[in-house]
């Protein structure tokens, strides 16, 4: 079946078709998910959020040619919920925290990217992480935030611009 007659089935209550266009883009969510909330568990979840919500919504898709953009942008508001509920928590056990960073493997250079991006405003995060991790081209960036083009260009132009200036910053 192709893309468009899956959408299609799972729109009338087709359980198999939705989950047969769920685990096409699974990996993609699991990415975007992963990028946000930083570890496995909350990407996991993100995912099965993702999946829940999407089943429920499936018919509020009016164009099922853009399903994976759908989608991407469903995970994006289910990793962004997490991050924000996860803001309130605190943590007691300081020594806890410092274990779980020391079992991660990534090198300064990465952390000090990370750190950077996180400091950008989310609208701006999102599409950094969506041009450059994500290999997304401007219009696709602008379907799946429903943003003018014209935005997402200089959106993104001024991000690199910040964090250019950061790094400046940082090497003074």
């Amino acid at each position: 079946m192709l893309m468009i007659e899956l959408v299609a089935a799972a729109q009338n209550g087709d359980e198999q078709a939705f989950l047969k266009l769920f685990q096409e883009y699974e990996v993609d969510i699991y990415r975007v998910a992963y990028v946000y909330v930083k570890n496995q568990e909350d990407a996991l979840d993100v995912v099965q959020e993702t999946a829940y919500k999407s089943f429920k919504k499936i018919k509020s898709l009016k164009n099922p040619a853009f399903f994976k953009t759908w989608l991407i942008k469903i995970t994006m508001s289910c990793a962004t919920d997490m991050v924000r509920k996860k803001k309130k928590v605190v943590y007691f056990n300081s020594e806890y925290t410092e274990s779980l960073m020391q079992d991660e493997e990534d090198i300064p250079l990465s952390l000090s990217l990370k750190e950077l991006i996180e400091t950008l405003q989310e609208n701006e995060k999102n599409i950094v992480l969506l041009k450059f991790y994500h290999e997304y081209t401007f219009q696709e960036i602008s379907e799946i935030l429903k943003v003018p083009l014209g935005t997402v260009k200089s959106i993104l132009y001024r991000s690199l611009h910040k964090l250019r200036a950061q790094i400046k910053e940082g090497e003074g």
